[in-house]
């Protein structure tokens, strides 16, 4: 078992302690909930009430946006006019909803119009080439990008030439340069003023649509609808779920459970989902079978689905999908294999840093989850390659708390595109400069990167007696999610339990036992992947466990749960 490190969160000062204690008074919660809330910046009545109830009367006006004035202008007048646009997104889960939710929507007050998700591997990232020829060519004079764009400079600039424009919607870091768009909406262009940074690119489209929706006196009703999309995209893109992006999952939440889309409905059904559905469903259930339509085939199969009205429809859809996402994780698997074999038999990736792997036949669409495996094993920044057009082209990952787009960054004479965010990138460079590249980048990371970083983690919100664990305390508990980013599942430290009962492995990988502590009740543990504490376990060594708090429902029957993070024996 690879060795974590146990990071608890600071001890509250006594401000924040007399904080705590007010709001337990206030709300009737125990000292451990009144806990976790002053944790998570909530330090009173008011503040604890939009947490607990978020509202969409509370979403920013989205004219604060830098150009947002200009984009509706321009889509106003194309509609007026009868110009026909092009919704445009990127080949991932946040691009196919976001064409799904605009496309989707603007459809229903607007006929003029298509959509177009490049192809993966013959266009790759951004807007492309094809794309402008293609708009060219069956008439279009008005693009709208969307999780995509900010970087695509000369493409605007020779589309502008042949009287396209372009309503960039983006949420990526942008260049130097800005593209010369009528209007580039991406909340973190330096200039941009909007209160919130964090929006998907489904969400910047969305704002954009609010805004129009506003612009023409329309009820917003019919574009919150689509939050089921939107939630998704906050999902799979890992984006904080803090703010307004909260407020957005959690009515995206409440309408993928009470009343999804047909297409969603289908995948959710394929995917053998069952109960409520949360963020971890989404990020596990939905994303994994929407983003393996562009890595196997082509993202428009995913839009297909989404946008698809009639039940029979959606079903063959959404199987087709899954298929391609069984043949997903055969390649992911198999080239993950593949990728760690290497780093083991190089004493060279032995001694780095980072890892840089490139193989000509690897499977483009899989290369970033190859690169997310790889860290589970080596951790540290990493970037696995492979062959595409002539280049390497491939996708980076990093640990927390280190910023890989940066370090590219610091390569970029030697790449000829990249882009990204903090902790995943893209992106593209000659053959001839692998070797070149493979140094400095690790040269780059072994002087920024901290002995700390370079070892797994796992953060505890608190410790807690056994004995708090109460049905009342879950309930509670479970309504200050949705959980993500920015406000994860709570960790909770139990010290000095004992087995009350044999632990079984189950799977050959997995182990459950029952534990208790002086004398509270007894919980079941499950820990995922942790066979190797069988030893320990049975000779009786005291430990201490970390684990979230999760609700079995077997049979009907509704008991609470420890979902094992780690253990330590002492």
């Amino acid at each position: 078992m690879i060795e974590k490190r146990w990071i608890h969160y600071p001890e509250l000062t006594p401000v924040q302690q007399q904080t705590a204690t007010e709001l337990a008074s206030s709300l009737n919660i125990n000292a451990e909930l009144a806990t976790l809330l002053v944790q998570r910046g909530i330090l009173d009545f008011d503040g604890s009430k939009s947490f607990f109830r978020p509202d969409l009367a509370h979403l920013h006006d989205p004219y604060l946006m830098k150009d947002m004035e200009i984009a509706v202008s321009r889509l106003n007048e194309a509609m007026l006019s009868g110009e026909k646009i092009l919704v445009y997104g990127d080949y991932d889960v946040d691009g196919a909803t976001s064409v799904t939710l605009f496309y989707g929507f603007l459809n229903t007050i607007y006929p003029n119009l298509d959509y177009y998700i490049p192809d993966r591997y013959n266009e790759g990232y951004g807007v492309s080439w094809q794309s402008i020829d293609w708009a060219e060519q069956n008439g279009f004079t008005l693009i709208v990008t969307l999780d995509c764009g900010i970087k695509s400079v000369d493409k605007v600039k020779e589309a502008k030439l042949r009287g396209i424009d372009f309503i960039i919607c983006d949420h990526h870091r942008p260049g130097d340069e800005l593209p010369d768009a009528v209007a580039v909406l991406d909340p973190k262009r330096t200039d941009c003023l909007y209160p919130y940074k964090e929006l998907t690119g489904c969400g910047v489209g969305f704002k954009l649509l609010q805004a129009l929706c506003m612009s023409r006196h329309l009820d917003p009703s019919p574009l919150f609808d689509y939050l089921d999309l939107l939630v998704i995209s906050i999902a799979a893109d890992i984006v904080p779920i803090t703010g307004e992006n909260r407020i957005l999952a959690h009515y995206g939440l409440k309408r993928l459970n009470a009343a999804p889309r047909t297409g969603v409905k289908a995948l959710i059904q394929i995917a053998g989902l069952t109960g409520t559905m949360d963020i971890t469903n989404v990020v596990f259930g939905l994303s994994p079978r929407i983003n393996a339509a562009g890595r196997i085939k082509h993202a428009r199969e995913a839009v297909k689905l989404l946008l698809s009205e009639e039940e029979s429809e959606a079903h063959e859809f959404a199987l087709e999908i899954n298929k391609h996402n069984t043949d997903r994780r055969t390649f992911d698997s198999s080239i993950t294999l593949e990728a760690l074999s290497m780093i083991e038999n190089d004493s060279w990736f032995l001694d780095a840093k980072s890892t840089v792997l490139y193989k000509e036949d690897w499977h483009k669409g899989v290369i970033g989850i190859v690169a997310s495996r790889c860290i589970e094993h080596y951790h540290r920044p990493t970037i696995i390659l492979t062959h595409s057009h002539g280049k390497a082209t491939g996708s980076a990952r990093s640990v927390p708390g280190f910023d890989v787009y940066e370090a590219i960054e610091e390569c970029a004479d030697l790449l000829d595109q990249y882009g990204g965010h903090t902790f995943a990138a893209g992106l593209t460079l000659p053959l001839e400069n692998l070797e070149t590249f493979k140094i400095r980048f690790n040269e780059i990371v072994s002087a920024r990167i901290l002995p700390d970083q370079m070892v797994p983690f796992i953060k505890i919100d608190m410790e807690l007696e056994l004995e708090k664990i109460t049905p009342k305390f879950y309930n509670i508990l479970k309504q200050m999610g949705p959980f993500g980013p920015g406000n994860m599942t709570p960790v909770f430290e139990s010290r000095a339990v004992k087995l009350a009962g044999n632990p079984v492995i189950m799977k050959e990988k997995h182990i459950k036992f029952d534990v208790r502590q002086n004398n509270s009740q007894v919980f079941t543990a499950i820990g995922f992947g942790m066979s190797g504490f069988y030893p320990d376990l049975v000779n009786g060594r005291p430990f201490s466990i970390c684990y979230q708090l999760e609700e079995n429902n077997f049979r009907d029957k509704k008991t609470l749960q420890l979902f094992l993070k780690d253990l330590k024996f002492q």
